[in-house]
């Protein structure tokens, strides 16, 4: 709230972005990055604006280059319990917490902050076309949660999830229909639950 009345220090700023709040299935996904002026990274960008192709080639850069990131896995039964946007929130923090060195400013993107912060922050509408820190993070985060999904892909091979990633697709509807839910999907999404009373779940 106090922003404007201070100069924050952004010596280890740290860029904060999700992949994943939409689907149906599979975690919502948080990564936080410090980048290092000294080691810049062409290219970066929000990473719905790369392709799979750009944003893989990016997210090793990353991962070599920043002064720190992490990323954190908010998992199905946790956004069930606290609600999608309690749960990104709180992915954001521990992301944030995991950092080393610490950070000494977060600029997270979206319009809502987290409470009880390792540092000052400021949320940035559209911070992922704007913040250098925030494209890395959401490039981090979207091919981490891609990663991620192809492997429950192998688990659950019935769901499609290598082509929908857990997004509400036609084919991952139907599946939903036919199989019911499985152990990743997120029992407090509307499909979902319809799926869980036409098959008795």
């Amino acid at each position: 709230m106090q922003a404007e009345l201070f100069a924050p220090d952004l010596t280890l700023m740290a860029g904060v972005d999700e992949a994943g709040r939409g689907p149906l299935a599979g975690p919502v996904t948080v990564a936080a990055v410090i980048l290092d002026p000294a080691r810049p990274i062409d290219g970066l960008n929000d990473s719905k604006k790369l392709s799979e192709k750009k944003r893989e080639a990016l997210a090793p850069l990353i991962r070599e280059r920043a002064l720190a990131w992490h990323v954190e896995f908010v998992e199905a039964h946790e956004i069930d319990a606290l609600n999608i946007l309690q749960a990104t929130l709180t992915g954001m923090r521990r992301a944030l917490l995991a950092l080393t060195p610490a950070p000494t400013f977060a600029r997270i993107d979206g319009n809502r902050l987290p409470l009880d912060l390792p540092c000052p922050a400021e949320a940035l509408v559209g911070g992922d076309a704007l913040e250098p820190a925030i494209m890395a993070a959401s490039i981090l985060a979207k091919t981490a949660r891609d990663a991620h999904l192809l492997q429950l892909d192998r688990r659950y091979p019935e769901y499609g999830f290598a082509k929908h990633k857990g997004y509400p697709s036609p084919a991952h509807l139907a599946a939903l229909q036919r199989y019911g839910p499985c152990p990743e999907h997120r029992r407090s999404y509307a499909p979902v639950k319809r799926a869980l009373a036409a098959t008795g779940g």
